[in-house]
This record gives structure tokens, C-alpha cells and sequence, in this order.
């Protein structure tokens, strides 16, 4: 201590070499708790992943089964269309004389009952139905049940979503794999730093977890495969954006896939779909029956308006046209395919709601694992940070001010060298004195949060 001018004002002498060494010493006992603690965060981010692994295998399977049932339903109901459209085939000239007359009372009956009711886009639906029906078979009109046409393309629609949820999930688990691998790198290099420090409880087995695959990675780990493997963590590609956003893109695919299914999909599909910008009013207006159906069901399911069909007399008639004393409507065929259709609809809905659900899922573990890495996952960012043998932290300087108030002590300077990283100076509050040991956490701490600035990237 040295006596200023007036001896009223005492401060602290810098400090000597010795003193830089010890309290730089405190610091390094500082980080190395917290990069303990942080280690730890990352192990229970990768236990979380594991128990989502669990949940997906369970998902898989009763994914696969309903799509087996689904699938076999839908066969057999294409089978009994083809039988129902071979016996329609011997009066086929007068079917068709009529569905050519019904066709056009249909558009024309469902633009009218939609422009009563909705804002716009009238013939946008004319043009959607009139392509529908042209590929449609006439008695098809009165079969009860979803269109085959609609049920085909949900599946081709649902198999690809599938696809691309089950990439999204293995894009998640590689990068949570990533950055565990860094951080056990990191692990291996602070243990061998500091054996008493990081000996206990991170033991090379328990890191791992209890699984089978973890098992097999305890087992490369001992063998020094871990360590020559070559990852890179997600946190530091500037595209990533969190494992959450990931999952985002899908969701709104989702309100679209499935709130364009309209009578397909049930009360449960809750999604808050935002009107297209046609039609912005009486968006959920329902239509003058017989249809039931609202503006936005209509808009994105023309096919709907086939329900308008007692209102033409041309379609009334195909349902009881003759055909050589039969009536392909009013035999056993039709309500085997109506028993068919309604199997493949229910799968198709159940099928639906299971991959909304595990979605739902990884979206809410996707949050789980964002809150893990934003506050942990700085530490696999020291993978390739951590090469130096003597020291990951020193502090060079401390260069405290002077103020004629020694109740508001001036801030102090430090210079300090963290990690390979190039030296960073900054000041800290000068109410700690350097000699107190809060000094050294102090500035521990603050370098730490400028290299986690600096050079982790964190959306």
C-alpha cells in the first residue's frame, strides 16, 4: 500500500508478477467449474435426445401400422370402384349422355351458393370443380365417403411429409451428437489439464448414457476412436438458427397439408390457418345446404360441392339408370366400396394426427434442446479452442484508477488471455479490489461471456 499526497487516499500498488500468476490461478479454478457445470448441461441435452429417441422408435412402429391399414384399405376400395365401374360400363353411352349434362348444373349450382355467401374467388372454384369432375366417373357422385382421388394424393402428400419429418429428426440427432462429441473432447483435454479437477464424476462410461448406442460409444471412446472422428457442431455454422426452427418450417406446412384435406380431417385438427387472400370474410360461414361446408372448406376443396348434387335432375338420374336390369347404385357394390372408403378415411385421419403428434413433440423437445445449447453449448465451441498445454486463462495486466474519492474507486483495466483466443482487455467494476479473490471470478466471468459473444453462434 502506498500513502497519497494529502494521506487521506490509500490504493492498491499493481500487482507484482506472483500476483498476476495467482490470481490468474483463481480464474482457471473458476472456468474450470464452469466448464464443468457446462459439460454436465450437455450430457442431460443428449439424455434428453436419447429418451426422444425412444418416443420415435414407439412412433415409428404404429406409424407403419396404421399405413399398413390405410394402404390395404385403400386397395381394397380401388378394387371395388373398378368392379362398380365395369357393371356401369354395359350402359356407359347413357351414363355418360348424363353426367355431360350434370357437370355443368354442378359448377353452376356451387359458383352460386358460394358467391351468396363468400367474399370472392367464385370462379376460381368453377375452374378447380370443373377439372375435378372431369376426372371423376359419374355413379362416383353418389357414392358416400371422401373422393379415391383426394384419399391417393393425402397419401403421396403424407409419405412425403413423413420423409421430410424424419430428416428434420436426424438432422436434430446429429447435431446434438456434435455437440456432445466436441464437448467431450473438451472433457478429455481439461482432465488431462487438471486430472483432480475433472476426474470425478465425469468418468468416461457414465458419460455416455445407458443405451445400447451409448454403450458402443463408451467402447470407441476407451479405444481412441472418439477422439480421430471429425464433427462439426451445428453451433457454429452461421446458418443454424436454433434445432426449434428446424421443426418451424414444418409446422406451417402442416396448416397448409392438412387444412386443404377439408372433410378429411376432423374437429381435431386444430390448427389456426390463415385465410388465402381470397375470401378474407365469412371464412367459416356454412353454405346453404345440402353442401354444410364453409367458404374456406369449399376454396380449398371444390370437390366439396359434389354434394350439391340433388339439386340438378341430371345427376339424380344416374343413380337410377338401368343398366341390362341393374342398378350398379343400388347393389351390394356400392356400400362395399362406402365401407371401404370410410376405412381408408379414418386411417388417413388417424395417420394424420400421429405424425402431428410426434411433431408436435420434437417441436416442444427442439425448445427443451435450443434452452440447453444457448446456455451450454458454448462449451463444444472450445473444441478446437483448447490446444494450449499450460493455460486457458491468464491475466497479463490489471491497471486500477485512481480517484480522489475513495468511496467510488475507479474502474480497472485488465488484459487477459482466454482460451487459444487472442488477448481481450475490458474493464470491470473498481469496487473489488484485484487482491480480493471475487476479482478473479469477476474477470473470469466477463472474458468468458466475450468469447461466448465473439465466438460462438447463437441465434
Amino acid at each position: 500500500l502506498r500513502n497519497s499526497k494529502d494521506e487521506s487516499l490509500w490504493c492498491l500498488l499493481p500487482p507484482s508478477k506472483e500476483d498476476l500468476s495467482q490470481i490468474s490461478l483463481l480464474g482457471v479454478k473458476y472456468l474450470d467449474k464452469q466448464i464443468e457445470n457446462a459439460i454436465s448441461g450437455v450430457k442431460e441435452m443428449k439424455t434428453v435426445m436419447e429418451r426422444s429417441g425412444d418416443d420415435h422408435n414407439k412412433f415409428l412402429s404404429a406409424l407403419e401400422k396404421t399405413k399398413q391399414q390405410k394402404e390395404d384399405a385403400l386397395k381394397a376400395a380401388q378394387e371395388m370402384e373398378t368392379k362398380l365401374s365395369e357393371e356401369q360400363e354395359v350402359c356407359n353411352g347413357t351414363m355418360q349422355s348424363l353426367w355431360e349434362e350434370c357437370k355443368p348444373c354442378l359448377k353452376n349450382t356451387c359458383i352460386k351458393y358460394y358467391s351468396r355467401t363468400c367474399s370472392s374467388g367464385a370462379g376460381l372454384i368453377g375452374r378447380q370443380l370443373e377439372e375435378v369432375l372431369n376426372r371423376t366417373s359419374p355413379f362416383s357422385i353418389w357414392i358416400n365417403g371422401e373422393n379415391m382421388d383426394v384419399l391417393e394424393r393425402e397419401d403421396q402428400e403424407q409419405s412425403q411429409r413423413f420423409q421430410n419429418l424424419e430428416e428434420r429428426y436426424s438432422d436434430v440427432a446429429d447435431g446434438v451428437d456434435s455437440i456432445f462429441m466436441d464437448s467431450l473432447r473438451v472433457f478429455d483435454h481439461m482432465r488431462s489439464l487438471n486430472p483432480p479437477m475433472f476426474s470425478s464424476p465425469f468418468h468416461m462410461p457414465s458419460i455416455w448414457g445407458h443405451s445400447e448406442r451409448a454403450n458402443e460409444r463408451a467402447e470407441m471412446a476407451e479405444t481412441g476412436e472418439v477422439r480421430s472422428r471429425v464433427v462439426r457442431s451445428p453451433l457454429k455454422d452461421p446458418d443454424f438458427h436454433g434445432f426449434h426452427n428446424m421443426f418451424a418450417p414444418m409446422m406451417d406446412m402442416a396448416r397448409n397439408i392438412f387444412g386443404s384435406m377439408g372433410p378429411v380431417m376432423d374437429a381435431d385438427a386444430n390448427f389456426d390457418i390463415n385465410p388465402s387472400e381470397e375470401g378474407s370474410v365469412n371464412e367459416d360461414v356454412v353454405l346453404t345446404k345440402p353442401s354444410g361446408m364453409t367458404c374456406r372448406e369449399i376454396r380449398r376443396n371444390s370437390a366439396g360441392c359434389i354434394k350439391l348434387r340433388g339439386e340438378c335432375e341430371k345427376c339424380v338420374a344416374i343413380q337410377d339408370i338401368d343398366c341390362s336390369g341393374k342398378k350398379p347404385l343400388a347393389g351390394p357394390l356400392k356400400k362395399d366400396l362406402e365401407q371401404a372408403l370410410a376405412m381408408a378415411e379414418k386411417f388417413t385421419q388417424e395417420y394424420s394426427k400421429q405424425l402431428r403428434k410426434f411433431e408436435e413433440q420434437m417441436s416442444n423437445t427442439s425448445s427443451l434442446l435450443d434452452l440447453f445449447s444457448k446456455q451450454f453449448g458454448w462449451v463444444s465451441a472450445l473444441a478446437n479452442n483448447t490446444n494450449n498445454k499450460d493455460e486457458i486463462f491468464k491475466i497479463e495486466t490489471v491497471m486500477s484508477k485512481d480517484t480522489e474519492d475513495p468511496e467510488k474507486p475507479g474502474d480497472t483495466n485488465v488484459s487477459v488471455q482466454l482460451f487459444d483466443n487472442p488477448a481481450m482487455t475490458f474493464s470491470v467494476p473498481g469496487d473489488i479490489p484485484w487482491n480480493d479473490p471475487k476479482f478473479s471470478e469477476m474477470v473470469a466471468q466477463q472474458a468468458l461471456d466475450l468469447y461466448k459473444q465473439t465466438t460462438v453462434v447463437v441465434k
